[in-house]
């Protein structure tokens, strides 16, 4: 079979006939209840409910199939598991594959939320956590115990964007039987791709780059064939399920996913050159520089960058920052990235949200998510916030 190149499968991912019914969008089909004419019919429905068969709305609409149909093609995968936000995702597949008296490797860098769930809910389920450090590589093997069940991976790293050995780490958890799972928001499903580097399940806050517009809140997870059948069920009984017209906004999201990373890209390199420039600036934890933790793993794993990246200040205190933050035009504060638009955040304490390493930085951490702004526009913005930051140093 032809294998189309990436812009392609961008375009006519989850358009296959059956779920556009003549149109070129698959349409918005809600429902809960299913109906069935016939004892077969329904008996039928039974049987294939695992699949793309209506059944009963939780399981699905042709809406919820065609998206997930487009992010296996995308990502690769047998199947994909919805849920209503990213942190839903992350939390209902590690939840599907442990049990009392399991252990699992978690990534130091891991997004904070994941932490918390690590360390709130699973210690009291008697699921076990470990933290690592991102640029373990080989040593990992000293952390797995017998009761090991999934290695976590993030990369690159929340805030400090350290770019992880993906294919070292799955080799190694493979020759014990772990599962690998991937936080994979900042690859977007297309940047960086999960299964072809060892991954077993890539889970994805969709809210982020596929949906694209900063209005809709959902989670992905795709598995590998070994693991689709037990994630899809356990996530089925934990009653996750996902809103048809969230689903419609995120195949619409797809459609541009392509454009709007590589404009996200070329800004995103554009402000960071400036940034790495400034006197206040230490270095830039942006994937695509070399001054960023693990560059050769992003040089040899990825095909390309977006928007979000962090810088380390030299200088900085609360007074300066909150001077620098409180007057930008351009850039908000928000918790959230990959929409269109451009935000900023500070971490003075980075060391607070680790537990296995403690990173020396020189200073205050920012980071930036580059939107689609003109990038002279966005420099600006920084110009005159380093000048506020510098009127109160």
């Amino acid at each position: 079979m032809r294998k189309e190149k990436l812009d392609t499968r961008i375009v006519t991912a989850g358009r296959s006939k059956r779920w556009t019914q003549g149109l070129v969008n698959p349409p918005v089909s809600r429902g809960s209840t299913v109906v069935f004419n016939t004892v077969e019919e329904k008996s039928n429905a039974i049987k294939n409910r695992g699949g793309h068969t209506l059944f009963y709305g939780r399981r699905g609409t042709q809406t919820s199939f065609a998206f997930q149909e487009a992010m296996v093609e995308l990502e690769g995968g047998a199947g994909c598991a919805l849920y209503p936000c990213g942190t839903a995702a992350i939390t209902n597949a590690i939840l599907a594959f442990v049990e009392q008296g399991d252990h699992i490797l978690m990534v130091d860098g891991v997004y904070e939320p994941t932490r918390d769930y690590c360390d709130k809910v699973l210690k009291k389920m008697g699921v076990e956590t470990t933290y690592y450090d991102p640029m373990i590589g080989e040593g990992i093997r000293d952390l797995i115990q017998p009761n090991t069940r999934i290695l976590f991976l993030e990369s690159p790293c929340s805030y400090t964007m350290e770019v992880q050995d993906v294919p070292t780490l799955a080799q190694i958890a493979h020759e014990k039987d772990i599962i690998v799972m991937l936080d994979n928001t900042w690859g977007a499903g297309i940047n960086f791709s999960p299964f072809e580097h060892g991954v077993d399940i890539s889970i994805q806050a969709a809210t982020k780059y596929i949906v694209g517009h900063s209005d809709v809140m959902l989670g992905t997870a795709v598995a590998s064939e070994k693991y689709w059948d037990q994630l899809r069920e356990n996530s089925y009984l934990m009653g996750q399920c996902t809103s048809p017209d969230d689903l419609y906004l995120a195949l619409r999201g797809v459609r541009t996913l392509g454009v709007r990373l590589r404009q996200h890209q070329e800004n995103s390199i554009r402000v960071a050159q400036w940034l790495s420039e400034r006197p206040e600036v230490d270095h830039v934890r942006h994937p695509a520089f070399p001054t960023c933790p693990g560059h050769e793993f992003y040089q040899r794993d990825f095909t390309g960058c977006n928007g979000l990246f962090s810088v380390v200040l030299n200088c900085g205190n609360t007074q300066a920052l909150t001077a620098m933050l409180d007057g930008m035009s351009h850039f908000s504060m928000g918790y959230s990235w990959g929409g269109f638009e451009s935000l900023i955040l500070a971490n003075e304490d980075i060391a607070s949200l680790r537990t296995a390493t403690k990173p020396e930085l020189a200073g205050p951490l920012l980071r930036l998510h580059i939107g689609l702004e003109d990038p002279d526009d966005l420099i600006r913005d920084l110009e005159e916030g380093f000048a506020r930051f510098n009127s109160v140093l």
